[in-house]
């Protein structure tokens, strides 16, 4: 039987955001044709009239879903920047190997991420989200890159910042999904350590940590 949530007698944030966490805890389950009203609404103890309080239907909660688990990925990678990492070289490192370690390199991330990622292409809100999603991760990874490329005296323009980012992200998400899908067949931050080693080469840049 599905574990309830305890739906949290506080401010209407809190609650709305209460709702969103079952409804990913259903998707995660059952995949997001199974993740009825009815179910979210038993795993977070509340009826369903309660949820139409909060969000019109089951569309407007799966986009705020989706919007939350790719925030919350995106936000977990740039933690790890607070965490001591205080060169350009270094900050760059730690965001990809961020990306493919935990708990963003997670199977039940992952079966979210792909959940909604199968329908997104026929739902143009869904997709909207994924479109802002991506962007966002992107402009946060070209700034990374700028610092990169200054701190080794080689400057990139606009164009060419745009390039490496999406090579970059192509890197991150090919190593992320064989990490999430089968991560039982690598060591202990290996995918990491190759993203690292790996991005350093496509940008003629030895990022520190590469190598360790």
């Amino acid at each position: 039987m599905a574990e309830r949530r305890k739906f949290r007698r506080e401010g209407e944030e809190r609650r709305r955001q209460d709702l969103i966490e079952a409804t990913l805890d259903c998707v995660a389950e059952h995949g997001i044709e199974g993740a009825t009203l009815r179910a979210i609404a038993l795993r977070a103890g509340v009826t369903a009239g309660l949820i139409r309080h909060y969000f019109p239907g089951k569309e407007e909660l799966l986009q705020a879903a989706y919007a939350t688990i790719v925030e919350r990925m995106t936000q977990q990678a740039f933690d790890f920047l607070d965490d001591g990492a205080t060169t350009p070289r270094l900050r760059l490192a730690a965001f990809v190997a961020a990306n493919l370690t935990l708990p963003i390199a997670d199977a039940k991330v992952f079966s979210l991420w792909a959940g909604f990622i199968g329908r997104a292409h026929a739902d143009p809100a869904l997709s909207a989200v994924h479109r802002e999603g991506y962007l966002g991760f992107r402009d946060q990874l070209e700034y990374l890159l700028a610092e990169t490329f200054a701190s080794a005296n080689r400057p990139q323009n606009a164009g060419a910042l745009r390039r490496h980012a999406i090579a970059v992200n192509a890197i991150i998400d090919g190593l992320w999904i064989e990490g999430c899908m089968a991560g039982d067949l690598f060591e202990t931050g290996e995918l990491a350590q190759i993203g690292i080693e790996t991005v350093g080469r496509v940008l003629g840049i030895e990022l520190e940590g590469a190598g360790a």
